[in-house]
Parts: C-alpha cells; structure tokens; sequence
C-alpha cells in the first residue's frame, strides 16, 4: 500500500478510529490491532512476503533470548551470527543473488571463457527487506552488547518489527528507541496529533509537487539519454537531487507524522542535507537513519577512527563501498558508494571536514550532485557516457514541450518554496514563523495554501517512492 494511494487515505482513519477508539484502554490490544494493520499495509502489496517478516520476527524474537541467557561470551556470538547470516541471508538472496551471478559471468566472459547463464532466477525483490532486516538484526546486536534486553511480549517485539509507518522505507528504528513504545501506554494530544497531520501535509508537499513534478523532466532526459547533450545532464541531475530528496525526506515525514497519530516517536531522517558545507556533514544530516546504522554496526567495529590513519581511511571507504550496494544491486550504486568514500577520505587529507561558508555549501552540493548521476543512471556504461558528454559536448538545454514546460517550470517553483523554507530553518530559524505562529488564521493558512499546491500543482496516479527499491 502507498501513503499517496486512496487505499491508504481509506485504511488510515478506519485503524486511527479503531485504535483511539475501541481498544484504546488495552495496549495489548492497541498492539494486536497495529501488528494486523501492518500487515494489511505490506500484504497489500504481495501477500506472500509476509512470511518473510514473519520469520525475521520470529527468528530475532528467539535468538535474542539465546543471546541474553547464555552466559558464555563465544555461545553469545554463536546465536548473534545465527540472527545475521539469516537476516543476511535473506537479504542477499531476494537482492543480490542474479547481480552476484551475472558479475560473474561477465567476469569470465572478459577473460575468454563463454557460458550460458543457466543460473539466474526470476526472483521478485520484496518491498521493504533491505529496511526490516537490518531492524530486527539490529535488535539482536543490542542485546549481544548488552544495550537491550529481550522483551518476553511477542505481539509487542512483532509489532516493533511491522510497523507499517516505516515497514517498508524507513526511519530504520532501534529497538532502544521504538520497541519500549509499544510496551508503554500511548495517550492521545491533541498536540501530538495535529503535529502529525502537519508533517504529513509536508510531506505530501515534497513527494507529490516537488519530486514528482520533478521526476517528469528528470525521467525524459535519463531514460533518453541518447538525445541529449551536457547541460539537459546538468539540469536532470540538479532536478534529480531535488527528486529524491522531496521522494525520500518526503515518505520519512508522512512516516514520522502517522507514527505521531498513533502516539509514537520516530527518529528524524533528514536535516536539511542540501546545506551542508561538507560531505561528511552531508551524511549526518541524509538519511540518518541508515548512516548512523551504517556507523554503529559496521564503521565502529572495523576501528572507526580509533586506529591508524590509513585503517581508518580504509575504514571510512569500505563502509560507504557497503553502503552504496545496499541501495541496489547494480554496480551504479557501488560507485556511487566508492565515490562518497573518496570524498570523504579527501576531506580527512586536505582537512576540509569542518570547514564553514556558502562557498563550501556550493561545492558539497556539486560534488553530491556529480555522485546522483551514477545513482540514477541505468547503468555504468550510461554514466560514463553522460560525464563524458558534460564535459566535451554541452550542447544545448532541454526544455521539452507543452505540458512537460508547465512540469518544469511548477517543479522549480516546488524547488524554490522547498528552499525558502529550509533556508528559513538553517539560518533564521528564531524569526517570523507560519507552523509556530501565534495566530491560528496565519497557522491555517499557511498549510491551507500548502495543500492548495498540493491539491493543484500535485502528481496523482500512485507512483512509487524511490526508496521502495532498495
């Protein structure tokens, strides 16, 4: 089910009613009716893959008391490796099991040897399985480092890992954080719930004006790329930028702000990456929720920077290398990764990490922006051709025609509302303000004319996040 689907603006309030409503004074049953829903949410899509969630859940509920009741250290990782080469397993198979096998092939056509590729399966990629499986494997870890201990309630620990605000993109949630919520009572505020509803308008904002609107000349220049020279490559990788931040932040706030109706905390996963004056700024505030994943479960336990520079470089290249395939089996997103990791160990060379100033902003954000071309391109030969083309054949600027002009044109009015506000939050954020104000007529009106351009300016017909991908 998608957040911009009538499905679920039908599905939404029915559970809310229930929830608030009928089972409001049990959390056992607020629980129950939250692991149902969810898995109506996810099951809506594909119904079989909720035998996968459901034998994460159970695997993880299990050996997280392995791990805990074992009181020698070697038994404790025994069980911890059990939960990670399922949840890896899993992963690896339904992601990465026919992009392992055509590399491999390719790898041996390159050298002369010629084989029929009789290895390859027709596997569907579930929704949502790159963020479920390092959730629940995430939950194994913390008790392993005795940071968590295993909740005996399994409709709670089930629902911790189901949760349909962000089952299928994110936040990744720790158990730390998220799991204690459904143990405890959630009351209802009115506070609460209206900061919800405003989170949700903002991200219904950013994924239906700005990134969808973006995705049509985005789409038009990629997926015809033949066609175009370098400044049509510059403006779609600049719009594209835009795409999958209003795409990704978008789907991050209309999760955070459904959580919020049903009196639960999600972590932020955006900050306002754009202004960052650094790469390794850019990562603390892009999808944190990963990053700060990424950071505590791998880059910490390789050394960090605890260790001897040249480790650390290493380090810091081969957790972005992991990163990058993580969002896709394609070697696009494994230099997409590399590229960051370069970035980052260039900064630790020459000194720039904490550097300060738009000049800085400006760079970060073009080096960001050279890295999404091989984000979003179909393929490596396709974004060499495209960085060859920038900077030998510039050419002329694509603008398209008839209703793809009135596309651009209203997603670079979405980019320019989308950057006032920002701006004001980054820099100014102690002035004049529409969500805060005092005076409700200025409150009002501020989001009645956000959901006018949604209304309005919105692309409608069920199209997918970008992240579902991954």
């Amino acid at each position: 089910m998608l957040f911009n689907s009538f499905d679920f603006l039908a599905f939404l309030p029915i559970v809310l009613v229930l929830y608030w409503f009928v089972v409001y004074k049990h959390i056992k049953w607020q629980n129950v009716l939250l692991l149902i829903a969810s898995y109506v949410f996810y099951g809506w899509w594909d119904w079989r893959f909720l035998s996968l969630i459901g034998l994460s859940t159970i695997m993880d509920y299990f050996v997280g008391f392995r791990i805990y009741e074992s009181q020698q250290k070697s038994i404790k990782k025994r069980w911890l490796w059990v939960s990670m080469l399922f949840n890896l397993g899993l992963l690896g198979f339904f992601k990465y099991y026919n992009f392992f096998i055509d590399s491999w092939i390719d790898m041996l056509s390159n050298i002369g040897y010629q084989s029929e590729n009789t290895w390859t399966l027709q596997v569907i990629l579930p929704v949502g399985i790159s963020f479920y499986t390092f959730q629940t494997m995430s939950y194994s870890i913390d008790i392993y480092r005795e940071k968590l201990r295993p909740t005996k309630d399994f409709i709670a620990f089930a629902a911790f890992v189901s949760f349909f605000p962000q089952l299928v993109a994110g936040p990744i949630e720790r158990a730390t954080n998220l799991l204690p919520q459904f143990l405890n009572k959630r009351n209802f505020t009115y506070q609460t719930f209206s900061y919800g509803i405003k989170l949700m308008i903002w991200g219904f904002f950013l994924k239906l004006v700005v990134a969808d609107r973006a995705a049509i000349y985005v789409n038009a220049v990629f997926n015809n790329f033949e066609s175009h020279e370098g400044l049509s490559y510059i403006a779609a990788t600049i719009l594209f930028a835009f795409q999958i931040y209003g795409d990704f932040a978008g789907y991050s706030l209309i999760a955070i702000g459904t959580a919020k109706l049903f009196g639960f905390g999600l972590m932020t996963n955006f900050k306002r990456p754009y202004f960052s004056a650094s790469v390794s700024e850019f990562w603390t505030r892009w999808h944190i929720s990963l990053s700060t994943w990424f950071r505590d479960y791998l880059y910490i336990p390789l050394g960090g920077n605890r260790v001897a520079k040249p480790r650390w470089l290493f380090n810091l290249f081969i957790t972005f290398l992991i990163s990058g395939l993580w969002h896709g089996a394609n070697w696009t997103f494994v230099i997409w990764g590399g590229l960051n990791g370069i970035y980052l160990i260039a900064e630790v060379l020459i000194g720039s990490k904490n550097r300060k100033g738009i000049l800085n902003v400006f760079i970060t954000f073009v080096l960001i922006n050279f890295s999404w071309i091989f984000f979003r391109a179909n393929n490596v030969e396709q974004a060499a051709y495209m960085v060859k083309t920038i900077f030998t054949v510039p050419g002329r600027l694509y603008i398209g025609s008839g209703d793809d002009i009135a596309a651009s044109m209203y997603a670079v009015l979405a980019i320019i509302i989308l950057f006032v506000v920002e701006a004001k939050k980054e820099y100014f954020n102690t002035l004049f303000s529409i969500s805060g104000n005092r005076l409700e007529v200025i409150r009002l009106g501020g989001y009645a004319a956000i959901l006018f351009m949604i209304l309005y300016f919105g692309v409608f017909g069920k199209s997918q996040f970008i992240y579902f991908q991954f």
